[in-house]
């Protein structure tokens, strides 16, 4: 464990949960899943092509763009059946939007946006934010870190290896953790993100370099963020939640692009980890602050829209700017929470292997952002433009050659991470051109779920779900039996077939599958 005396955080034993109330964000608990006032969406979709369909701009006379699902025949069936398109056309209504309301294949039913949702709005057109465009989990997302381990090694003590990580791990439902971190501490992890932990020896230069956005959004306002927010901050930074984060010990199963998987340390047979939680109660709080202040703002500013839950106001307004700064602040904690995450798994394999993490060359390969909104350049229109790109259960997919691509990446492209279901497989991509050109540069973040938390509840009554993916060679640990009835792999699409669309539709190109060993989860 890291010792007291790096810098100024302090560190205590791993604490019985607390009780708080829960950050639930998309995949996670409610805000994932809001009921839907009809069984399916009976609206129009025309074919575009073999992995893309249009809502088209007429269907409603408020659409300012048309909306596109990117999905094959047979993830538009799972999709109809859900009332996620009716809120691609919702999406369309937003002022200041370009091109078209955008959809990854993973698309479901969330809060004001469907998880799986893109959409970009030029500000110089009166272009919004709309924190339902990012989630009530800000900075959700991945970060895969490689190992040295064949699987032959770790193979027969797979088990002990999930307990040591899993008893180290604070994982749960407002559950603390081993790093306290006071108000002052808090504004610097909110402003500098990964870069604050750099400066205490818990990040190296490569963490930061192999970080999306470095691990720090600019110009975060922790003058914006709540107390209420900031005290939920004090002991979460680096913990799982629960919901649909883990920590998952994986092997890569197959490679499929040797150039690109070797850029990144990857081949057959080696041991990962992969980490998916953000920006915990923090988080939660700063968009529900957000959305109470922004209650009222449609109105002020003369917009009207189909859905409350779509509130927003213009990004260049002090509303839209008071969001982002404390929307930014929430996405350098959750990028700081998981290096601390990725630290403490650091620290475990190199006890239980004795060796150091240097030597077992734990490094990070990438880490994505899931939730967040941005302020990008890309080409509309023929013309270059500045734009607040939302990305709502989607990951950034830029090419070869991006200057955001870190130099390692430069001559293959942008590392996308995309977690399937526990008992399945996960997915190595890279960003292809086509995406800057179809989806501002992004592409879906996971398999999306079919079946709602109580639904799967109600599936996994008088089953035991850790002793079904003990059957197929996964160890399984939780803090309860609902946690992983509700994550089981029936309640997600095949995360194969998810990739296999954007694959095709030149958003990203497969490098390497991941086949999950040891998982754990709050």
């Amino acid at each position: 464990m890291p010792k007291r005396d790096r810098g100024s955080h302090r560190k205590r034993g791993n604490r019985d949960p607390q009780g708080r109330r829960e950050d639930r964000g998309p995949g996670n608990r409610r805000e994932s899943r809001p009921t839907p006032s009809k069984p399916g969406y009976g609206g129009p979709l025309e074919r575009v092509d073999e992995c893309c369909w249009r809502i088209p701009k007429d269907y409603r006379s408020s659409m300012r763009v048309e909306g596109r699902i990117f999905a094959d025949d047979k993830l538009i069936e799972q999709i109809r059946a859900d009332q996620a398109p009716e809120q691609v056309a919702n999406v369309a209504v937003l002022p200041g939007i370009q091109t078209a309301s955008l959809a990854m294949p993973d698309i479901h039913w969330g809060y004001g946006f469907c998880i799986g949702g893109v959409c970009a709005t030029d500000p110089a057109e009166g272009g919004v934010i709309s924190p339902g465009g990012v989630g009530y989990d800000i900075n959700c997302g991945v970060r895969l870190v490689q190992t040295d381990l064949p699987h032959e090694e770790i193979a027969p003590r797979i088990r002990q290896l999930t307990e040591a990580l899993f008893r180290r791990i604070p994982a749960g439902v407002g559950r603390g953790g081993a790093y306290l971190f006071d108000d002052k501490e808090l504004q610097g992890l909110m402003v500098e993100g990964s870069s604050f932990l750099a400066t205490r020896g818990l990040a190296t230069p490569g963490d930061l370099e192999h970080t999306e956005a470095g691990g720090c959004l600019d110009h975060a306002r922790p003058d914006v963020v709540s107390e209420r927010a900031v005290k939920r901050g004090g002991d979460q930074c680096g913990t799982l939640g629960s919901g649909n984060h883990f920590l998952e010990v994986q092997v890569v199963d197959e490679v499929f692009d040797e150039k690109a998987a070797g850029a990144m340390g990857l081949r057959e047979d080696l041991v990962c980890v992969m980490i998916h939680s953000g920006s915990r109660g923090l988080g939660y709080q700063v968009c529900d602050d957000a959305l109470k202040k922004l209650r009222n703002a449609p109105a002020k500013y003369g917009i009207e829209l189909p859905d409350r839950q779509l509130a927003c106001a213009p990004v260049e307004s002090p509303e839209g700017q008071e969001y982002l700064g404390a929307m930014r602040c929430a996405a350098n904690y959750a990028w700081a929470n998981r290096q601390l995450l990725m630290w403490q798994t650091r620290e475990v394999f190199a006890e239980f292997f004795g060796r150091s993490w240097e030597s077992l060359q734990m490094n990070l390969v990438y880490d994505v952002a899931h939730n967040i909104a941005k302020i990008e350049r890309h080409t509309v229109g023929g013309r270059e433009k500045t734009v607040c790109v939302h990305r709502k259960g989607a990951t950034r997919s830029f090419p070869a050659g991006h200057p955001e691509v870190p130099e390692r990446y430069r001559q293959v492209g942008q590392p996308v991470i995309i977690p399937g279901d526990m008992g399945r497989a996960s997915w190595v991509l890279v960003g292809q051109p086509a995406s800057m050109e179809r989806t501002f540069g992004s592409t879906c973040h996971g398999a999306g779920r079919v079946m709602s938390r109580t639904a799967a509840i109600q599936n996994a009554q008088g089953r035991r779900i850790d002793q079904e993916l003990a059957e197929k060679g996964i160890v399984a640990r939780c803090r309860s039996w609902k946690g992983l009835a509700e994550e089981q792999p029936a309640a997600y699409k095949d995360v194969s077939l998810v990739v296999d669309v954007v694959h095709r539709a030149g958003l990203a190109k497969k490098v390497a599958r991941l086949r999950p060993l040891g998982v754990v989860k709050g």
